[in-house]
């Protein structure tokens, strides 16, 4: 992927973070007619207008409008000024940015990383892998609330739109199940060598994809485990629900 004058070249792992994030967003023929229809209407859109551009039933729309929020392309915000009391006010989606683009930057600064390894380290194991994951997990109960306010998800959908978020954040991430073994599959560590140099950063991964369960699933019970890690030397890093 070129980069843009003045912009730094994408590392191998950052190339490949930016094409799967796109690819998850866009690979759909009709998603990019939603993106490209929402960009049109800076007032933002509703998911019964797209379905009515479109041509789709509007659980549909619903579910690639949802996929561009998790990529960060559109934002979502609950429209309630022609709410008249009855039923739920509509949800309008609008375009992240005013001109169409495709740059994916991978969300890292690697001096507050160090500093955060640093720090985490010298509160010694127990209490620094407690407090990542606590962190992640508030962040990703936020990121998921910006997703989706509508009655929960199925937790294999959830799952899914979980990997989608992490993606978006640089995880170049991938839901899987396998005879009900779900998990989720990430080629790439934004946190590059702060996570090799503190492993302990691993747990806030970890936290991220409990808070996102939790709050796309409504299901506080939901639980992750970190089974493979690049950080440890492993392929990918593997989070699977405990």
């Amino acid at each position: 992927m070129p980069s843009a004058p003045g912009s730094p070249a994408l590392s191998p792992t950052d190339f490949s973070s930016a094409v799967t994030a796109i690819t998850a967003a866009f690979g759909d023929p009709t998603r990019r007619r939603i993106y490209l229809f929402a960009h049109e209407h800076p007032g933002g859109v509703t998911a019964a207008e797209v379905a009515a551009a479109v041509d789709l039933h509007p659980n549909v729309a619903r579910h690639h409008l949802d996929k561009l929020v998790a990529g960060g392309h559109l934002d979502v915000a609950v429209d309630r000024s022609g709410a008249s009391g009855a039923g739920r006010p509509s949800k309008r989606y609008r375009a992240t940015a005013e001109q169409v683009t495709l740059a994916v930057p991978v969300r890292h600064d690697e001096v507050l990383l160090a500093l955060l390894g640093r720090a985490l380290t010298e509160l010694g194991p127990a209490r620094a892998e407690r407090m990542a994951e606590e962190v992640g997990e508030h962040y990703g109960r936020e990121l998921a609330g910006t997703m989706d306010d509508d009655a929960p998800r199925g937790l294999r959908a959830a799952l899914h739109a979980a990997a989608d978020a992490l993606s978006a954040h640089g995880f170049a991430a991938h839901a899987e199940d396998t005879r009900g073994d779900l998990r989720i599959v990430s080629e790439h560590c934004p946190f590059g060598d702060a996570a090799v140099e503190h492993p302990v950063i691993c747990a806030v991964d970890r936290g991220m994809v409990r808070g996102l369960l939790s709050t796309l699933a409504g299901d506080d019970s939901a639980r992750a485990e970190t089974r493979a890690s690049l950080a440890r030397g492993d392929q990918v890093c593997i989070t699977a629900l405990g």
